[in-house]
């Protein structure tokens, strides 16, 4: 083995031999644990997206020197912010070498920017990205619930955050708050909050668990660092695709974040959130006391208005005694008259009877019934031989129609019979079949239709022949003459005629 790198030999004579491989090994060590772990700032540069194998390869430099850097696959999915040309950024990791350069460099394990001014154009960036996509929109935001019957609260549950908003809540209408606790800062936070925004949305209405009514995102101010979990995508698609309304109440009233322009209201603090949530108990209260005094005034306003129209009414109608007494006065007199009437009519109709009576003694009924059976007697068969007579005489007539009904019934068929020949003649002389029964054929393409020249058969290529016993599947074989044969004049293929011509 090779003496260590550091221990070099007294002369060049006596300075022992190295491989390439082995020096390149031993300056790896060397460099690797005289700096095993730095940060670095510097400004982005050559970066064109990852390799194809996924790895990131770019350089840091500053106004005086330049270093490679890598970021490994693994290492640069989990990185909250990706490296852009020419950001100026503070990198986490190790510095190596690159044997087969002879090259050394930064293997980054962490990645931020640097300067309030890069978070500042990074956030503006990505907010025209997400407002060109339309999750800031105005027409996307739903009102709030006049009065919730459930607040669920996102927050770290250990903050004053969380404290403030239950007491503010507590003073001015009490309300069943769901705490779904997340970490408001550092790595995987930002999972975390959207995570919780999905959850209370995937609630089901009536499950064991309440479904919020309203979202409250709160967390207490800070630098645009410790905020900027609340500027993540993640965290913005979360709060643009809640169907609950979502309160945003991230820092102070000077803070803002993405998640601000993705809410349905922007509280300027937690507390604040707490009181666009819910109204004040006290005042709805005082509210509600002085419509029902109003409401009591008004009923009883409405019912001395209606009691005293109700007089006015009273006093123009008329009383039940003067009402009934020209009814009285009329039925009086009706009976009056009635009296009399009855007596004329029963004399009257007693005179009538009287009448009927001495009728029925001049003329008895069996007098009269004895004339009526003479009579008939003298009329005795004499209807039934007329009626014979009669029925003779048209017999009579009826057999002299009968013959010439019959002849002219004949006539009138035999004409028939040579219309109806001459019409089965006309049809057999226009029936194809006929035609083909003389040795014709029919030609059709694949959809039935007649074809009439050879060009068009051969452009069909499949047919159907048809003779007067049956049909036949044919396959046209040949091409279309070509259009030089035809320069020289050969003579032009017989024509099929068409048999509907």
């Amino acid at each position: 083995m090779p003496a260590p790198l550091l221990s070099a030999a007294p002369s060049p004579a006596n300075a022992p031999e190295w491989s390439v491989t082995d020096l390149a090994a031993a300056l790896k060590r060397t460099l690797e644990d005289a700096f095993g772990h730095v940060r670095l700032r510097g400004e982005i540069s050559g970066y064109r997206g990852p390799h194809g194998s996924g790895h990131a390869y770019f350089s840091l430099k500053d106004g005086g020197a330049k270093i490679d850097a890598v970021i490994w696959k693994g290492t640069l999915g989990r990185l909250r912010h990706r490296p852009k040309e020419g950001l100026e950024v503070v990198a986490t990791g190790r510095i190596t070498t690159f044997p087969g350069k002879s090259a050394y460099q930064i293997v980054i394990d962490a990645l931020e920017p640097a300067g309030e001014g890069a978070w500042m154009a990074l956030l503006e960036e990505r907010r025209r990205q997400l407002a060109a996509e339309g999750l800031f929109d105005a027409a996307r935001k739903r009102p709030l619930p006049y009065l919730p019957r459930v607040v669920g609260v996102v927050t770290s549950p250990t903050g004053a955050v969380i404290r403030d908003i239950l007491h503010r809540l507590e003073d001015r209408f009490p309300r069943p708050v769901l705490v779904w606790p997340v970490r408001v800062q550092g790595e995987g936070s930002a999972e975390e909050i959207a995570a919780a925004i999905r959850g209370f949305n995937a609630l089901p209405p009536d499950g064991p668990i309440p479904r919020p009514d309203v979202l409250i995102v709160a967390r207490g101010g800070g630098s645009i660092e410790d905020l900027w979990s609340f500027n993540e995508e993640i965290v913005v698609r979360a709060a643009a695709e809640s169907a609950i309304p979502l309160i945003s109440a991230v820092g102070h009233e000077t803070d803002v974040t993405l998640i601000d322009h993705a809410a349905d209201r922007r509280a300027p603090t937690p507390t604040g959130a707490a009181e666009m949530a819910v109204p004040v108990r006290l005042d709805l209260l005082a509210d509600l006391d002085d419509l029902a005094r109003r409401h009591a005034g008004a009923l009883a306003r409405l019912i001395d208005r209606r009691r005293s129209d109700l007089r006015g009414l009273a006093r123009v109608i008329p009383s039940p005694e003067a009402l009934l007494a020209v009814k009285r006065q009329r039925l009086d007199l009706a009976e009056a008259r009635l009296r009399p009437a009855l007596a004329a009519a029963a004399r009257a109709a007693q005179r009538r009877l009287d009448r009927v009576l001495q009728g029925l003694v001049r003329h008895p009924p069996a007098l009269r019934l004895a004339r009526a059976r003479e009579r008939l007697a003298g009329i005795d068969h004499r209807p039934r031989h007329a009626l014979e007579r009669v029925i003779a005489v048209r017999a009579e007539r009826l057999n002299g129609i009968a013959p010439r009904l019959d002849a002219a019934v004949a006539r009138d068929d035999e004409r028939r019979r040579g219309h109806l020949a001459r019409i089965v003649a006309l049809f057999d002389s226009l029936n194809y079949r006929a035609v083909l029964s003389r040795g014709y054929a029919l030609v059709l393409d694949v959809e039935g239709r007649p074809v009439a020249e050879a060009e068009a058969a051969r452009a069909a290529g499949h047919i159907t022949v048809e003779f007067a016993d049956g049909k036949v599947a044919a396959t046209v074989e040949g091409t279309a003459p070509r259009r030089a044969a035809a320069k020289r004049g050969p003579a032009a293929p017989a024509r099929q005629g068409s048999l509907f011509d």
